[in-house]
């Protein structure tokens, strides 16, 4: 997440901003040292519904490893102008797999044949009409649905694939300066959004809002299709906790795993703590978090890799130069099993993990936007290697 070009104007166009721009960030390399590695115990705290979580003793420390190096199985070409942010796949009925591709600046999607990193084809442009886009951050796939969430329209715009039909849009009314999505399907054609909405205030966008509007970081959509492709989204309320220590400050990335009734939000605020939170589907933070010492830079992209055991992993992007660090973190406990950088990829934004074997990687792969202008690709059959992870996730 950048300092945005422009914003809007008036409390209902606020627009976020989080990063500071290239030009002024800060050289992580020396958050690579071992003790910015070191990961932490889970803060385990008691609650309910509704009563805020009691402070509680940390759990043991467990040392993570050194980062490993898993070298990337691709770089696609660079796209300089794009600024390429967030990235979701979609297996084709031909066996291919599509890789879709946010461009903040160039106000379009960009689409990748993801077993090559092969660029295919835009799509959109600048505007407020269907299939027009104004800094569209966050994808998501749902079956042949695309949602693609656009900052500065106010708004999820979702498209059908593979032709990339406008179907609806929602979240006008609601949606301030929404960046990140995540969805679960609830019944057969009806899903829950998830919508991370970071408006900020200030001149320059770079104050956060006050505690008692922080229950406002992410916001809940019921959507639906019928049999004619038609859609219906109802908004759900919104949720966030509001207390001085544990509340969203800056949120983009948002991921859930509905088995283990778990969400996890990245909090970007380095000004405060960058971290990883754990919310319940119900909306109620539970009082947990990553462990503090995770993460050098900025907490941002999450996905879940799940494996036909039930077990898993959580990817977290960690976003240093010169080189990313994925820490890996076990789906059940959260506790740390090892990272890994690759060769070249640095300053990631957005991740996409695909499990399903393609053509390019039987094992599945996990493709992470290098410096806003490249996709970089890794054999999920090298990270379970190099960490030593189960076999059976990539089988």
């Amino acid at each position: 997440m950048t300092l945005p070009a422009r914003q809007g104007s008036g409390a209902a166009f606020l627009c976020t901003s989080v990063h500071l721009p290239r030009a002024a960030r800060t050289d992580y390399t020396s958050f690579m040292n071992p003790r910015f590695i070191l990961a932490t115990g889970l803060a385990a705290l008691l609650g309910a519904c509704a009563t805020a979580p009691r402070e509680s003793t940390p759990a043991p420390v467990i040392a993570a490893p050194e980062p490993v190096t898993v070298v990337e199985a691709y770089l696609s070409a660079e796209l300089p102008t794009e600024e390429l942010d967030s990235l979701a796949a979609w297996p084709t009925e031909d066996g291919r797999t599509l890789l879709i591709a946010s461009g903040k600046s160039s106000h379009r999607l960009v689409v990748f044949d993801a077993d090559t990193g092969e660029q295919l084809r835009t799509i959109g442009q600048e505007g407020q009409g269907p299939g027009e886009f104004k800094r569209p951050n966050g994808v998501a796939v749902q079956g042949d649905y695309l949602f693609v969430v656009e900052r500065d329209n106010h708004r999820v715009q979702v498209l059908s694939l593979p032709d990339f039909k406008v179907v609806g849009m929602f979240g006008e009314k609601e949606l301030r300066s929404p960046y990140g999505i995540w969805l679960t399907e609830t019944e057969p054609g009806e899903f829950e959004a998830y919508v991370t909405d970071s408006f900020m205030y200030g001149k320059k966008f770079d104050v956060v809002p006050p505690f008692n509007e922080l229950d406002q970081r992410v916001r809940r959509y019921r959507v639906s299709f019928d049999h004619d492709g038609g859609m219906r989204a109802q908004y759900a309320g919104s949720f966030g906790d509001t207390r001085e220590e544990s509340a969203l400050r800056m949120v983009e990335s948002i991921a859930g795993d509905p088995a283990n009734d778990r969400m996890l939000i990245a909090d970007e605020d380095r000004r405060h703590l960058s971290t990883l939170r754990e919310y319940s589907f119900s909306g109620r933070y539970t009082g947990r978090t990553l462990p503090q010492d995770a993460f050098g830079a900025e907490a941002e992209g999450v996905a879940l890799w799940t494996c036909p055991d039930g077990s898993g992993y959580w990817i977290a992007v960690d976003q240093l130069a010169p080189l990313t660090i994925f820490h890996l973190f076990d789906r059940v406990t959260l506790q740390p099993r090892g990272s890994f950088h690759g060769a070249t990829t640095a300053r990631t934004d957005g991740v996409a993990l695909h499990a399903a074997a393609s053509a390019g990687f039987p094992g599945g792969a996990l493709f992470a936007v290098h410096d806003d202008k490249s996709i970089a690709a890794f054999d999920l059959r090298d990270v379970a290697r190099s960490l030593n992870l189960k076999q059976g996730c990539t089988e």
